[in-house]
Parts: C-alpha cells; structure tokens; sequence
C-alpha cells in the first residue's frame, strides 16, 4: 500500500496561518514623537533626553524623512570624546552622534514580526517607515502590551 500525504500549496498555508494585528495599531504616531534634527546641539538633546525622560528619539530631516536615531547610549560617546579626545561638547551637534544605519519596520509589519526583531536585536524602539516617511515608532513595551491581546495558542 502506497501512502502519499497531501500536501497543501504554500496559498493555503499561507491563509490558514493565524493573523496578527500591524504594528500602526500600537506604534506611537510622529506627531507624539519628541524628535530631533542632525543641526541640534547635542547638550540641547542631552537636556530634553533628561526632562522628558525618554531614552532617545528619531532624527528628521526638514521633510520628515528618518536620517538616523540618538540615544542615551550614543550620547555617553560625548563625555568619552571630551575626556580623551579633547572634542569640545559645546561643538557638537546631533549629527556627530546619531546612529545613522536604522533597523525599521514597515506599517505592513505585524506584532509577531516586531517581537522578532526586538528579540534579535538590543535596540529597544523601531521606527516605522513608509518611503523615507517616518510614521511613527514602537517600543518593546508596546508590544508587550500587543501580546497582552494575543489569544493563547494551543498545540
């Protein structure tokens, strides 16, 4: 007796897989983003990092394109640059400081996806981006919070 399993295409796969909500769902939107231009002075985002307690934000471009990310960790490089280097703080600005190569998510991106990339990489906020665009940013805690919402599967 011959016994061939049947096997479906990866479009019924792909439809029967389970559905997770976008990333815009819980994405704080650009316009509640505190942000920051590559011009700034880096004292000025040291400052605003500490009186709004974030620990970074994105940096724009006057068309709003994301060109790069400053963080609490990217701003520590300052007081090694004046202690060892004699690079005068009151000099520097955001664009001598930001990480300029952005790991981003799509608005296509779903939780599942974003879980992933927060669990492969150290970064604790990813922007989402739409041509150039920044939309908006999500955190790990927002989406642990997504997880919240997620039926538990069963096996």
């Amino acid at each position: 007796m011959n016994f061939k399993p049947v096997m479906n295409s990866p479009e019924e796969l792909a439809a029967k897989a389970p559905r997770y909500k976008a990333v815009t769902d819980f994405m704080v939107p650009v316009n509640l983003l505190v942000s920051f231009r590559a011009e700034q002075p880096i004292r000025e985002v040291i400052d605003t990092i500490i009186e709004r307690g974030i620990s970074g934000g994105p940096v724009l471009d006057d068309n709003k394109n994301l060109i790069g990310i400053i963080s609490e960790k990217d701003c520590l490089r300052l007081m090694v640059d004046d202690a060892y280097h004699n690079l005068p703080a009151s000099t520097r600005t955001v664009a001598d400081y930001m990480t300029r190569k952005v790991q981003t998510l799509s608005p296509a991106s779903d939780v599942v996806e974003a879980a992933n990339a927060f669990l492969n990489s150290p970064v604790r906020r990813l922007p989402i981006v739409e041509n150039g665009k920044l939309l908006g940013q999500i955190s790990r805690r927002d989406i642990l919070k997504a997880a919240q919402e997620i039926a538990h599967t069963s096996w």
